[in-house]
């Protein structure tokens, strides 16, 4: 695969997915609002530039990763966006977990001016990511799809193609809301094993073990069991996909009973802790209405693995 490529977006997540690039030998060019974050990638020989329009000049296709929707349209269709420097021929292909509308509607402008476009949000964790072993949920035409391939695999060490365009945003929000789902799960049995007077380190590795193990009881049990709750990932993100996935509810006439209370929990969460804290803080809620943490010794601050 010869193309330019360009990544814009180098956050928690985003870094790791470029860094993935770098290192496979591509030529990649990068652009952030925080110019500071692309530090490491420009030292191991990615290129910046100074403007989403100025990437999309010189690059042939150009991944996204950003925290929202309106971040996702101010760098595409902005007055200086993707769109602006795109020429017929080139593709967009967005790893951000977006509405499945608007994925749409913009793929439509990118489409009236010879532009292609992917769906290519990812799931596992940043940790996966950092290892290049995260999983990429792609929607889009075969075609492309099948041409950017060798990208995909560099960032993943799974690569799952779900079909036309918008089919990859709904899985991806159906994944995160399992995943809320457990967390809030798993905060409950850890205090259930700590007012039980159980050994917290040692009723992990029996839930582990057992047949209510889940990826989150895995992950995110060992940095709240720390303290840390460092999980790469933010309580507005959270609250943002669970929208998305109750607001699928709605449009597809299925009763989230589940996934809405979650998403009542995790609002209260930002309310108390703030939108940037770490998603896995939302088991704070329980810890402080029982005056009880959940802490073990042995567990890492943040995962590596």
């Amino acid at each position: 695969m010869n193309k330019k490529l360009g990544f814009i977006g180098i956050g928690n997540l985003g870094v790791h997915l470029a860094g993935s690039l770098v290192r496979a030998g591509f030529d990649v060019t990068v652009f952030d609002l925080n110019k500071a974050a692309a530090d490491g990638l420009l030292a191991a020989g990615a290129k910046w530039a100074d403007t989403p329009k100025q990437m999309a000049v010189q690059c042939d296709s150009v991944f996204t990763c950003l925290p929202s929707p309106k971040a996702v349209i101010s760098v595409v269709a902005g007055e200086n966006g993707l769109l602006a420097g795109m020429k017929p021929g080139d593709t967009w292909i967005d790893m951000s977990t977006n509405d499945r509308q608007e994925i749409l509607r913009l793929a439509e402008l990118s489409k009236q001016k010879g532009v292609a476009c992917l769906e290519s949000p990812v799931t596992g964790g940043v940790h996966k990511a950092a290892l290049g072993e995260i999983t990429v949920l792609v929607g889009g035409a075969a075609d492309v799809y099948q041409a950017h391939l060798p990208a995909l695999e560099a960032m993943g060490g799974k690569v799952i193609y779900m079909g036309e365009l918008g089919s990859a945003s709904v899985i991806k929000v159906i994944t995160n809301m399992l995943a809320f789902i457990h967390l809030v799960a798993v905060g409950e049995a850890l205090m259930l094993a700590k007012r039980g007077g159980l050994d917290l380190a040692q009723s992990f590795e029996a839930i582990k073990a057992s047949s209510g193990n889940s990826f989150v009881h895995e992950t995110e049990s060992q940095v709240i069991l720390n303290g840390s709750y460092n999980i790469g990932f933010t309580m507005d993100l959270a609250c943002k996909d669970l929208g998305f996935a109750t607001q699928f509810g709605r449009e597809f006439g299925v009763p989230l009973d589940l996934a809405s209370a979650v998403e009542q929990i995790f609002i209260r969460a930002r309310a108390q802790y703030g939108g940037s804290a770490w998603s896995s803080q939302v088991v704070k809620l329980l810890e402080d209405a029982l005056g009880t943490d959940l802490r073990a010794a042995g567990f890492p601050e943040m995962l590596t693995v």
